[in-house]
């Protein structure tokens, strides 16, 4: 069974409604993406684990990273079509999905880190 795509509804200069198909979710995950998410994630890993073990809090950076991925990727791709390369177009899915990414790289590094945390402090109890 054939899933359908989804569509996206825009005006155009006459104020008309244009309705565009979008491509699957797949077609989204990108070598750029990749690269940016891992980038991003080990980024905020280091911060997150710094704030958690300094203050006990974990903050919540999904924003700043969709905003950070944004702008790596716009100008990887500015830069690539200067070079006289052309490049697949930056969407919004492409960024949700390296947002995505960057998020649950810290968010493993924090669960890993109070795991260990409470391992690490249990041991010192029985020694």
């Amino acid at each position: 069974m054939e899933m359908e795509h989804a569509i996206e509804q825009i005006r155009d200069e006459d104020d008309n409604v244009v309705v565009k198909r979008l491509p699957p979710w797949t077609a989204n995950i990108t070598c750029r993406g990749v690269v940016a998410s891992v980038v991003i994630g080990v980024i905020y890993s280091v911060i997150v684990t710094k704030l958690n073990l300094t203050t006990g809090l974990v903050p919540n950076l999904n924003v700043s990273a969709a905003l950070l991925a944004f702008v790596f990727i716009k100008t990887w791709t500015k830069l690539v079509h200067k070079s006289g390369f052309v490049t697949k177009p930056f969407t919004k899915q492409e960024n949700t999905i390296i947002q995505t990414c960057a998020v649950a790289c810290y968010s493993i590094a924090v669960g890993g880190l109070f795991i260990n945390y409470r391992t690490f402090k249990y041991a010192c109890k029985r020694s």
